[in-house]
């Protein structure tokens, strides 16, 4: 199963599925479930995304592997599919990178009374800028 991103196709802005089944799968895959989370393999395009020519046969090279990559595939049992009420989104057993990092709060305290300390130093500036303007 392969997750497609967000505003692909025409008339739909839900990400689309592809759905491969094999009925001759060798011996070694059988009971496997390949899940591939390719959502973040676009570019954005008017008025719809794509999927680049290097990124399809990213995912494709990936399908055909059968291994896990992380936060971009996972192969699962049917046993474990099975314990998730046999869910098959990918995006629940394959988690798409991000970037965010979480700070504490007491560090984003302090910044902002230290930007608040700058924000009242310009502005104390720009008045002072403005009233020379304004006299002359």
């Amino acid at each position: 199963m392969i997750l497609l991103p967000d505003n692909l196709f025409y008339n739909m802005t839900a990400p689309g599925i592809i759905i491969v089944l094999n009925r001759q799968k060798p011996k070694s895959r059988q009971g496997k479930i390949v899940l591939v989370n390719a959502s973040a393999e676009f570019k954005k395009g008017q008025p719809k995304n794509y999927v680049p020519e290097d990124s399809i046969h990213k995912i494709a090279d990936a399908f055909i592997a059968g291994e896990d990559v992380p936060n971009f595939v996972k192969v699962s049992t049917t046993e474990e599919v099975a314990k998730n009420d046999y869910n098959l989104s990918p995006s629940r057993y394959v988690r798409a990178a991000t970037d965010e990092t979480y700070r504490e709060i007491p560090e984003i305290v302090t910044e902002l009374k230290s930007l608040e300390q700058k924000a009242t130093k310009v502005t104390k500036e720009l008045h002072g800028i403005l009233q020379r303007l304004n006299q002359s």
